[in-house]
């Protein structure tokens, strides 16, 4: 008894302390970004606030013209940048070591690490661009011991089908900021429920690739989505995701724990 009584007491503080925090538990919808013309880029900005594990957690999206790159390649000392090509083609180099990337291909920049990018292709690319840091302090040694910096090509991430479409596993390890950090991608047949509501203390978001689904946040929330939108799940948040669409839909899942 005492026992249900403290896990009952954590849970509580939990869910408290996610709903206090400023980045709300929802569908983030692409057509609903402004674009705001840079000189050297479109930028739309999706959120930019804190959660239960992260002091800060901004994410936006850059599209670039063939030729051109955002800024001069830089470092972050207190934060990690994950990037995710929406469409096109993006050179990545983070110190020194450069990489073409396509659709769906990903990079992610630790702590103190250089790097830039720019369009290398001969159309217009976009891509998403998290950047976070933890409420816990940072880790440098935990993240280098783990692999440093490194990016997944789409191309490179098998395909494993499974009874409800499939499943493409890009990487699961420690960061500097955090002690696990997981990825992968779900396909999901037309009509099928990737799972009942459930919920846990990870805190994760979506990412529709391809397709059209329904969102269920909460147990009366239901949100319809489509390509490009980006859900943000806080802790303990019940959560389900249904393909309402004709054909399959794809979509990034990834959570992190302190």
């Amino acid at each position: 008894m005492k026992l249900l009584m403290l896990l009952s007491a954590l849970l509580f503080a939990y869910t408290t302390m996610a709903q206090a925090d400023s980045v709300k538990s929802t569908v983030y919808a692409w057509k609903n970004l402004k674009v705001v013309k840079e000189e050297t880029r479109e930028r739309r900005q999706v959120l930019d606030g804190s959660t239960f594990a992260l002091q800060n957690l901004e994410i936006h999206t850059t599209t670039l013209q063939p030729g051109q790159a955002p800024h001069p390649p830089h470092v972050h000392a207190d934060s990690e940048e994950l990037i995710i090509v929406k469409d096109g083609k993006l050179s990545v180099t983070i110190n020194g070591k450069t990489e073409e990337l396509g659709r769906g291909s990903i990079a992610m920049a630790m702590p103190g690490d250089m790097h830039g990018f720019n369009n290398t292709g001969e159309t217009p690319t976009t891509y998403y661009v998290i950047k976070y840091k933890a409420k816990l302090p940072l880790d440098s040694a935990r993240g280098r011991t783990a692999g440093g910096s490194f990016s997944v090509d789409w191309k490179n991430v098998t395909f494993t089908p499974h009874d409800k479409g499939g499943v493409r596993r890009f990487f699961e390890r420690p960061t500097a900021m955090v002690k696990r950090y997981e990825m992968h991608v779900t396909t999901l047949n037309e009509g099928l429920k990737s799972h009942d509501p459930h919920t846990h203390i990870s805190e994760e978001i979506i990412l529709m690739v391809q397709g059209d689904a329904t969102m269920q946040i909460g147990q009366h929330n239901f949100l319809r989505m489509t390509t490009g939108d980006l859900v943000f799940l806080n802790a303990n948040v019940p959560h389900a995701l249904k393909n309402t669409g004709k054909g399959s839909c794809t979509y990034f899942a990834f959570q992190w724990n302190q």
